[in-house]
């Protein structure tokens, strides 16, 4: 469910595609689907709304169905079916719908061709009459489903209308200016045709009475008496037997037509002739008035409202709307809409009108015209109620104002920039457009984050511009242009070189521009006229980088201009600290093109949120990452993150935008090719609500300012809607399904658009295809074609039977002749169609057969070659006493030397003959476009530059003719080839070119024709050949190639070419872009070879963390191997050992596995880990007392995120072997401290992360033995020595209970675990559930009687301090909780939130009472142990003190004192309800 909307714009150029019932509904047909609105004067609702919500528009009445554009709808206008409508399309189809149950009632197909016009009767209620652009009219039935053709006139139909008065009378309008009156019920009978217009019918209009009393007094109209009007109705009763009842019992309806020729007529059916003609008025409009002479788009609407025959309303040259007095003369005739304030009439032209009687009595009217408005008027006032702003183009870009509150800003595909006061109470829908200085679609908007209305766009040519929309000054345009479309616009601090004059009273804000070509520019706010920077310069020179940086997709500041974060296209995320842009990290999780990138908000009380970043890229996976310890401790080298802190799963296609929630912490919304957007919860990783209204791929969304529970978001669609979170029927998106449907349907339509393409006119004219909202698919034919009444019809208006009377000069006995020949045709007419309809037939029959055996009798005869002196040769054909003639001639020329002008004797005289023959059939030649022959003919008289000229002019050179350019000279020669070439080029033989291009030694201008048009190979190996091998253009080649083989996917290609560059950094970073095994592990080995360590080290880590994950141990290592650094050696280290710690807890030893080491068996179970990890380094690894220090330090650097419950196990495994490593390289160099530090977190981290087993299991496998004595420097390293005792002596404790007999029974009756934050019972019961990791603790211990056999004291676990933190720390929760419910509870009747601060100042307080009731010591000493047991905490003493007392009633013995000391713990510490049940037992 969907709140406001603003939906597609009505389509254009179409006679009647919107119509409003008598109950007041609108339908409007825009793209494919039809929009129903419900109509009031102060505003319009879309039918399904809530009824309690009069002022608001929902758009949740929609018909879908339609494959192609509505090219027309009309309602049934009779009681009892003004629910029925119906509607065409432009692939020939209409359908009926059921508009109050939104579903199709049935669909006819008798059309071929596209329907351009469509009309209900409104007298027959059963009778739709609808038109195609091949002049075919068919008339359905709605009650049985029939159909039936007519074919009145062989022209294109524009539009038609049926008659209010009888119903089988329809007016059809043509493209060429014709009108024709039809009578259904006689198979399309002509009745009348009316000629006047000279150009389209745009729109026809009936009278509302049915006579013309009206106006058929007026002078217009008066005739006298003729004798000759007897003759002529004579003639038309004998020609048009149906007309006598109707001239003679009718009298006729008026007729209203709108023309493009700027006039609207008005006929009278009755006598079949024009009887007015208004013409469109000039209205100044800005200052200006329209110029008639200038031919610009023109569309004439007309329409003739219900009970106001006098009156009729027409649209305007501009959009305006005038309301004709029929009844009057001059300027007083018309009125103009919408006079008593600016701006309420249309701003261009109208294309649709239609009105509506209202059951209060108002009557209004409803225009759509291609300013993309819907208007509402009030036709006893001429006022505009109301409008409803509309959408051209896909919704690219939306985002609420920071400043202004509910200011709402749209980038749509149509060319404008709309702004949005969703919070107006007056009119819902106040919508402002902004189209200056924007000429292409508007695809990027970005608020100023301080300055109220300043607004930055970029559009799809490049263009980036700032408006300022409380002003009508048009934008300012940056002269910096972008060569591909801009995609992210973002303001931010400044950085160099424009930061440098920040401090003299400059703006703190840039604006940032990036664009499809991988740039991002720095755009000076109040210098958009100067030269932008590219951020690209800064980024190398300030971490010094040398090779080529990957094209840039996404950028996102952080709200607080201390980081940008940068998306590239190889899907990497690299986090730069402002103003120096130095490289912090680089995220490597995505794989493919970054789409959009966004910073959780900073006015969150959760400090530990506002680090978080999202990403969405090309696949369908939205990664969550946690940059605090970046921000916060910036490393010295950038560090590579390959974790997310979320993964957010559940789209099927690529992610186009997302937005944080600004009123909650940690809520994402993400939109998607898919066609759905999806509301998540973060930090659960869970979906929270999905929403499917849109048809097709979502490209932009942003939450509401002021509603937490509203979404606003826009697609391909054309529409922009606002939904509600929790109004919502799926939590999840659709698996596929929905995609697999689009594209079957864009399939079908593709199948549609090529079969109307065969079908379409074969005629000069054609038919003109309807227009969508502007799209240029099919842009204004209608608007901009038209042709005047043809020679075909002028001869078809003379032999009409609808002409008017004759002219005055005839007389009465040519009327008679007249109706003599009519008698005689009318008796004669059946056997001369017949024997006309006969010889047709034959004709047309015996045309086929010589089409048909014509290809074979042609293909028996021999093309005979032209002649080259064909003058010559036909002199040699003339008669013979001539032939003889030419010989006593030619006898003559040749003894007596004379000269005569016998061009045809050339061939056989000297050779200035010869060459004034050749003269003579050269201009033969060339008045024949015989070039070539030419060419050849003066190639025989030696005028070699003057035949490559002239082929060159031609454009008729081939290699023969290039072969005679040497001996012309060199400049001909290379003035020839060149000309050549460009030949060659437009003949797309660029081989061929290039070569000849060599013959003249233009080495390099070959090479650049072949790297122009993509031939990199060829030009290589010329190169190769050709020039030094040091040459720099072969190098370039080399990169170009590589781009452009990257841009393929041709990875492994393009490595070739960046190696043979001596680019290997860029050789591995393209073919680690596969992102598989083989491919890291070959771009690493490449970046070893090459010398790049930082970037083999990277790779071959990414490599063996998928080998491990995949757990192929052996290849890891080996993968590791290979690297010399000190950090891979110690990953290799840790690798191993995390081999060893998921051998020694896996359930069974031979779980599955990819590869494992031979060392890396479970072994001798006695033996300590720690033990048996040292041997295998020492053998394995080499690791030495040398190499320990070493590898320690690198292992430390590595980041270790701080543990959450729903990390995984595979997670949980890593940092565990991690830390364990650590404490092994510690203990190797003796460092005690370190050791016991280090152990405490391997323990801890799966702990902390939910999985007790797996922490249980640890500390058994590290405590086998009892420990030896460790000698602590620090205070730090003793508390966690203690917090390690205790836990282990704490899993030692539960181990005994379990093998208790009855010890399960006891914990569910006696016992609650709800003290601890986790149970351990629950817990293992997960673990054992889910697989398992441990094994039976029988198989290891024996049971044993006395707990001090374990070797450790039990005492420990029994610590008053502990246990007084530990009641505090409840107390303070507990607190927190009643606070949180009372805020909750009074929050709307106070007015005000409670701030996070006042909570935590607060906090202490309570601490400190509750502490100074359960413990002795002084202040400084308490607030010490505070912070030690937060750090290093210990069992839940109360927990422990009830477990220790049920052993004891078992077959454990422990002594009286510690006994005594638990219950004493239990007693004061035990306050919670749970904890007093359980202990009544033992404190009696």
């Amino acid at each position: 469910m969907r709140e406001r909307s603003l939906p597609a714009s009505p389509n254009w150029y179409c006679s009647r595609c919107s119509d409003v019932s008598s109950s007041g509904l609108l339908g409007v047909g825009a793209k494919n689907i039809i929009y129903l609105i419900d109509v009031s004067v102060s505003s319009c609702r879309v039918a399904g709304a809530c009824p309690g919500c009069p002022f608001l528009c929902v758009f949740s009445g929609e018909l879908v169905g339609h494959k192609d554009l509505v090219s027309g709808f009309s309602f049934c206008q009779h009681a009892g079916q003004s629910h029925i409508c119906v509607s065409s399309s432009s692939d020939g189809s209409v359908r009926f719908w059921d508009s109050s149950s939104k579903t199709l009632i049935r669909e006819h197909t008798a059309h071929q061709s596209s329907v351009s016009a469509l009309h209900w009767s409104p007298v027959d209620k059963n009778l739709v009459v609808s038109g195609d652009e091949k002049g075919v009219v068919v008339c359905h039935w709605y009650h049985t489903g029939d159909t039936t053709s007519f074919f009145p006139e062989p022209r294109t139909i524009f539009c038609l209308t049926c008659s209010p008065h009888t119903w089988n009378y329809v007016a059809v309008g043509y493209k060429d200016g014709m009108i024709v009156l039809i009578d259904v019920s006689k198979k399309g009978e002509v009745i009348h045709r009316l000629r006047g217009h000279d150009d389209e019918i745009h729109a026809l209009a009936w009278s509302p009475l049915a006579h013309e009393d009206a106006l058929y007094t007026r002078p217009e109209d008066g005739e006298g008496n003729h004798p000759e009007a007897t003759a002529v109705v004579i003639w038309a009763v004998f020609k048009l037997s149906s007309l006598f009842f109707f001239l003679k019992y009718v009298r006729g309806c008026y007729l209203a037509s709108g023309s493009k020729d700027q006039t609207v007529r008005l006929w009278s059916t009755a006598k079949g002739k024009g009887v007015m003609t208004l013409k469109l008025p000039y209205l100044k409009r800005r200052g200006t008035a329209v110029d008639p002479g200038v031919k610009e788009r023109l569309w004439l609407s007309v329409h003739w409202p219900k009970g106001r025959p006098t009156q009729l309303v027409s649209s305007c040259f501009s959009g305006e709307l005038v309301m004709w007095d029929l009844t009057k003369t001059g300027k007083q005739r018309w009125t103009l809409f919408g006079t008593s304030s600016e701006g309420q009439n249309h701003s261009r032209i109208v294309f649709n009108m239609s009105s509506v009687h209202l059951q209060d009595g108002r009557e209004l009217l409803i225009s759509t015209s291609m300013d993309r408005e819907v208007k509402c008027w009030d036709l006893a006032s001429l006022e505009c109620c109301w409008t409803l702003p509309t959408l051209g183009g896909f919704v690219y870009a939306l985002t609420f104002s920071p400043v202004g509150t509910g200011c709402l800003a749209l980038g749509v595909g149509d060319n404008m920039i709309r702004v949005w006061n969703t919070l107006t109470t007056q009119n819902k829908y106040d919508v402002r457009s902004f189209w200056q200085g924007i000429k292409s679609k508007v695809t990027a908007l970005a608020w100023h984050p301080t300055k109220e209305g300043s607004l930055s766009f970029g559009t799809d040519d490049g263009k980036v511009g700032i408006y300022d929309v409380f002003s009508n000054k048009p934008p300012q345009i940056s002269s910096s242009y972008h060569r591909k479309t801009v995609y992210t616009l973002a303001w931010g601090p400044p950085v160099p070189p424009m930061s440098f004059g920040t401090a003299g009273g400059k703006p703190s804000f840039s604006l940032y521009s990036c664009a499809g070509e991988g740039v991002i520019l720095q755009h000076d706010p109040y210098k958009l006229n100067g030269e932008a920077s590219d951020i690209d310069k800064l980024i190398r020179d300030t971490n010094d980088i040398k090779h080529k940086l990957s094209p840039h997709t996404d950028l996102s500041w952080k709200p607080d201009g201390k980081v940008v974060a940068i998306g590239n296209e190889d899907g990497c995320i690299d986090v730069y600290q402002a103003p120096s842009l130095k490289l912090l990290c680089s995220i490597q999780q995505h794989h493919k093109i970054i789409n959009t990138l966004r910073w959780h908000h900073d006015h969150s009380s959760a400090l530990e949120l506002h680090c978080l970043l999202a990403s969405g890229s090309s696949n369908a996976i939205v990664y969550v990452h946690d940059l605090r310890s970046v921000i916060e401790n910036p490393p010295e080298s950038p560090v590579v993150l390959t974790e997310p802190y979320r993964r957010l799963c559940g789209h099927t296609a690529k992610i186009t935008s997302m937005a944080w929630s600004p009123h909650h912490n940690a809520r994402l919304v993400t939109v998607s090719y898919d066609g759905t957007a999806q509301v998540w919860d973060v930090l659960e990783e869970a979906a929270v609500s999905n929403y499917r209204g849109h048809v097709g791929y979502l490209l932009c969304v942003d939450w509401s300012p002021v509603d937490p529970d509203v979404i606003w978001t826009g697609g391909k669609d054309f529409t922009l809607q606002e939904w509600s979170v929790s109004k919502q029927e799926f939590t999840k998106p659709p698996k596929g399904k929905k995609m697999v449907d689009l594209k079957e349907k864009m399939k079908a339509n593709t199948k549609q658009k090529k079969k109307n393409k065969k079908a379409g006119p074969s005629g000069a004219e054609g038919a003109a295809q309807p227009e969508v909202n502007g799209a240029p698919v099919t842009i204004g034919e209608r608007a901009v074609t038209g042709q005047g009444v043809s020679g075909e019809d002028d001869e078809d208006e003379a032999s009409s039977t609808s002409s008017p009377a004759p002219s005055p000069g005839s007389s009465s006995e040519n009327s008679s002749c007249h109706f003599k020949i009519f008698c005689y045709f009318c008796v004669e007419a059946p056997n001369i169609f017949c024997l006309s309809a006969t010889f047709e037939m034959q004709r047309k029959s015996s045309a086929a057969v010589k089409s048909k055996d014509k290809p074979d009798l042609t293909g028996l005869k021999k093309k005979k070659p032209r002649s080259m002196l064909p003058l010559s040769t036909s002199m040699d054909h003339r008669p013979k006493d001539e032939l003889l003639q030419d010989c006593i001639t030619l006898a003559s020329v040749r003894h007596d030397n004379s000269q005569g002008d016998h061009i045809h004797l050339g061939l056989f005289a000297d050779r200035q003959a010869l060459y004034r023959m050749f003269d003579a059939e050269g201009e033969g030649h060339v008045e024949a476009g015989h070039f070539d022959s030419v060419v050849y003919l003066r190639l025989w008289s030696g005028d070699l530059e003057g035949a490559l000229q002239l082929a060159t002019e031609k454009g008729e050179l081939n290699d023969h003719l290039v072969l005679f350019a040497p001996p012309a000279g060199f400049v001909v020669w290379s003035r020839t080839v060149e000309a050549f070439v460009k030949q060659l080029c437009l003949q797309e033989q660029y081989l061929k070119a290039a070569s000849h291009l060599l013959s003249i030694n233009k080495l390099y201008e070959a090479v650049d024709l072949l790297r122009s048009h993509k031939l990199y190979r060829e030009a290589i190996a010329l190169v190769k050949a050709r020039l030094p091998a040091d040459e720099p253009l072969l190098k370039e080649l080399y990169t170009c190639w590589a781009a452009v083989l990257e841009k393929d996917g041709h990875f492994s290609a393009a490595a070739k070419c960046y190696l043979a560059a001596d680019a290997s950094f860029d050789a591995a970073k393209v073919i680690a872009r596969k992102n598989d095994v083989l491919s890291l592990r070959t771009a690493a080995s490449l970046a070893r070879i090459s010398g790049d360590s930082s970037l083999a080290q990277s790779l071959s880590l990414r490599c063996a963390k998928d080998l491990a994950a995949a757990r192929d141990w052996v290849g890891a290592q080996e993968v590791l191997s290979l690297q010399d650094s000190l950090l891979v050696s110690s990953r290799s280290v840790n690798l191993g050992l995390e081999d060893e710690l998921k051998v020694y807890s896996e359930v069974s030893p031979a779980a599955s596995c990819a590869s494992r080491h031979p060392w890396a068996s479970p072994g001798e179970r006695h033996i300590s880990i720690m033990d048996r990890v040292r041997d295998v380094w020492e053998e394995q690894f080499a690791v030495s007392h040398q190499s320990v220090g070493a590898l320690l330090q690198e292992l430390k650097s590595a980041e270790s995120p701080m543990p959450t419950a729903n990390s995984p196990l595979r997670q949980v495994l890593l940092h565990s072997s991690l830390h364990l490593t650590c404490a092994v390289l510690s203990w190797l160099l003796a460092d005690d401290d370190q050791l016991v530090t280090e152990l405490w977190h391997a323990v801890a981290w799966p702990r902390e992360a939910g999985h007790f087993c797996v922490s249980a299991e640890l500390c058994r496998l590290l405590f086998r033995k009892h420990p030896k004595v460790l000698h602590h420097t620090e205070e730090a390293a003793k508390a966690a020595a203690s917090s390690l005792q205790a836990f282990v002596l704490y899993h030692r404790l539960y181990e005994c209970w379990w093998r208790t007999s009855g010890g399960s029974q006891e914990i569910q009756n006696g016992l609650s675990l709800s003290l601890a934050d986790s149970s351990p019972e629950d817990e293992m019961k997960d673990e054992v559930s889910n697989g398992g990791l441990l094994e039976s603790a029988e198989t290891h211990r024996p049971v044993s009687g006395s707990f001090h056999k374990l070797g450790l004291d039990p005492s420990l676990l029994l610590c008053e301090p502990h246990a007084a933190c530990q009641a505090t720390q409840r107390a303070v929760r507990q607190i927190q909780q009643q606070l949180a419910a009372m805020v909750q509870q009074h929050s709307q009747t106070q007015g005000g939130q409670l701030d996070s601060g006042e909570k935590r100042d607060d906090s202490p307080a309570v601490i400190s009472t509750t502490r100074g009731s359960s413990d002795s010591q002084d202040s400084a000493e308490a607030e010490m142990n505070v912070f030690v047991f937060q750090v290093y905490p210990h069992p839940d003493v109360v927990e422990c003190c009830l477990v220790l007392l049920h052993l004891s009633k078992s077959s454990m013995s422990f002594s009286d004192s510690l006994l005594q000391e638990a219950k004493d713990l239990l007693r004061k510490y035990g306050t919670s309800p749970s904890v007093l049940k359980a202990s009544q037992r033992f404190l009696i």
